[in-house]
């Protein structure tokens, strides 16, 4: 999901900075709201277990690049199943600095675009949480299908950000949208994985009662809303 440098240039990535502090400010609310529930320890504590695996899902999973970007192996509906959306925001958006701090420093001009891509789909992932899971279902109840349409909305918005700035950068040819629809069918097989991914790690941690009571989690991991 990282968008090339050269892609998007000159004054047209000031909208990656608009974009990028929206999300920004939208975390931070989230992360307000976290702190009033479960206290500002365990927001820290959270994030950096999450800044942690999103860092090594960049850069130790596989990727490959297809089309106009890379495929990367996120789970982001994980994170934000067992950490919560505001840990997980904040973990994805200091992973992916981290990466590009010591790692991809070519990567650095095109932050805002890259956490802009990463961060809206989790909030609209947050909103279809809301909207299909019932009030007392616990996360580790979750059944396929409803791991199916999180982390479909999540990678789906990957996709439609990417789709976004290829072509705000470098307009409709027919190189750009092949490359975009070729990025796109190869997410396909991310979006089969990952609701696999979430169940397993759900399943796992089913069996870990000691955690229901634990700051290091999410609390709907084990109880209602």
């Amino acid at each position: 999901m990282h968008i090339e440098p050269g892609i998007v240039e000159g004054s047209k990535i000031v909208l990656s900075y608009v974009t990028a502090a929206g999300a920004g400010a939208y975390a931070l609310h989230l992360a307000l709201k976290s702190t009033k529930e479960s206290g500002l320890g365990a927001l820290l504590m959270r994030t950096v277990l999450t800044t942690a695996l999103v860092f090594t899902f960049f850069q130790v999973f596989p990727h490959y690049p297809v089309g106009i970007s890379e495929v990367h192996l996120i789970l982001g509906s994980t994170l934000f199943l067992i950490f919560g959306a505001a840990p997980a925001a904040f973990g994805l958006a200091f992973g992916l600095l981290l990466q590009g701090l010591f790692f991809a420093p070519f990567d650095l001009p095109q932050y805002g675009m890259n956490v802009t891509t990463l961060l809206v789909p989790l909030f609209a992932l947050q909103f279809v949480a809301r909207k299909t899971i019932a009030s007392e279902t616990t996360y580790v109840e979750l059944k396929y299908r409803q791991a199916l349409a999180l982390s479909t909305t999540y990678q789906a918005g990957i996709v439609s950000w990417v789709a976004f700035w290829a072509l705000y950068g470098e307009g409709f040819s027919a190189a750009t949208v092949t490359d975009v629809l070729s990025f796109g069918a190869a997410y396909v097989t991310v979006i089969i994985i990952e609701p696999l991914a979430d169940l397993a790690v759900l399943a796992a941690a089913k069996g870990l009662h000691r955690l229901s009571s634990s700051p290091v989690v999410e609390r709907r991991l084990f109880h209602p809303a």
